[in-house]
């Protein structure tokens, strides 16, 4: 018997590769998914109106990379297909990506002429980027922050104006505090193997593929050929968990709702017990964490507290959400994705996305103002509350 803690997106995912694993070498695992709250999807939350559908949570999903390719067969598996909206390299959201700096909105360059363009706020063209990449030597590190590599190998202002508010949207953190290794390995190791990342990339691309390829299903082969940027789900992302769950459910996987472990106690080397909140005890052979790492340490304090000492050292960052929709015929917004405000700017946001352009075939205009993350008590302090957020969002958007 298994155990998946969390029912987020991370938690659903796990089940479903566990019963192929079951399928395709002929296992009869039995699998329990444990929740602490009363629904399933985690983060993912889409609000339905007559109007709109209103994301909280993520709205886009990245086809790109084995992960990529990878929930693409899934949504396919799952009978997704059908509700798919990609957003394709001529898409406004694809080609327009600003930032936010001295009181002014940037595009940022989309394409190969952009880059022998001077465009503000960069005080060079971004070849110039390239260049000091190229001449710069290396170091020889375990590993660095985003933060510092970038500005190692690209220049400050690559790290100030393009990499850090990315950082920011990706997952609302710090970029002089994440592991390089974690979120760009592949540029880190053509930096330590190669001597830069301009020299790492261009022996890829001349080097052969080795290792079993991904097969692809029909949908994510689409992906590929037609070079999505990104993709959102008609009628709401929520309903991607929403569909794991009833196929979760469909195979037999016991899902338990409104269920907090209390604490895992590693009985011998197979088998552990699960303390429930309620005076149950769950003995199985397997367990897969898939809540917070602060979640995870609280769990595992008793029998194991330097574990959980290491897990409560791992970030965990808030983030505040507002959607602000406008009743209006004609888009209040030009095109675009949306921006990015660089941390050096010192705003209360993170940045705002344009929904409207992103989720299409709806009326009026939706923004989604990102608010805090890693800086969230800092600007908010501890108590806020969501009439405080709403004002500075409405504030900040104007």
């Amino acid at each position: 018997m298994a155990a998946i803690l969390g029912g987020g997106l991370g938690g659903l995912s796990t089940g479903y590769y566990l019963l192929k694993n079951n399928l395709n070498s002929n296992n009869n695992l039995k699998l329990y998914l444990l929740e602490a709250t009363n629904y399933c999807g985690g983060w993912i939350k889409s609000i339905r109106t007559k109007d709109y559908v209103f994301e909280q949570g993520p709205r886009t999903i990245r086809p790109k990379g084995v992960t990529g390719l990878n929930t693409l067969n899934m949504i396919q598996d799952l009978g997704l297909s059908e509700h798919i909206s990609p957003i394709k390299p001529d898409h406004p959201a694809a080609r327009n990506r600003m930032i936010y700096v001295n009181n002014n909105l940037y595009l940022l360059p989309s394409s190969l002429k952009g880059v022998f363009q001077k465009n503000e706020p960069f005080s060079k063209p971004l070849i110039y980027a390239l260049y000091h990449d190229l001449k710069k030597p290396h170091k020889q590190l375990k590993d660095d922050s985003i933060y510092n590599f970038v500005e190692r190998r690209f220049g400050k202002e690559i790290a100030d104006y393009a990499i850090s508010p990315m950082i920011c949207g990706i997952c609302a953190g710090d970029a002089k505090e994440i592991s390089v290794k974690f979120l760009m390995k592949t540029l880190f190791e053509w930096e330590q193997t190669h001597g830069g990342v301009v020299k790492g990339l261009m022996k890829s691309l001349f080097s052969s593929k080795t290792g079993n390829e991904l097969v692809l299903s029909d949908l994510a082969r689409k992906a590929q050929e037609e070079k999505w940027s990104v993709y959102t789900i008609k009628g709401g992302l929520e309903m991607f968990p929403n569909k794991l769950q009833a196929h979760l459910k469909d195979n037999n996987v016991t899902m338990n709702l409104s269920t907090k472990v209390e604490a895992i106690e590693f009985v011998d080397s197979g088998s552990v017990s699960l303390n429930i909140q309620t005076g149950e005890k769950l003995s199985v052979n397997h367990v897969y964490s898939s809540i917070p790492a602060y979640c995870l340490a609280s769990l595992v304090q008793k029998q194991h507290p330097e574990l959980a000492k290491t897990l409560k050292d791992i970030p965990f960052v808030t983030v505040g959400i507002v959607n602000l929709y406008f009743a209006t015929q004609k888009p209040l917004i030009k095109p675009a994705f949306g921006f990015l405000v660089p941390p050096i700017e010192n705003s209360p946001i993170l940045g705002v996305v344009f929904d409207s352009c992103c989720m299409p075939d709806q009326n009026g205009t939706v923004l989604t103002v990102m608010l805090g993350g890693r800086w969230f008590e800092e600007k908010f302090g501890k108590n806020t509350t969501s009439e405080n957020l709403y004002n500075i969002a409405v504030k900040e958007a104007n």
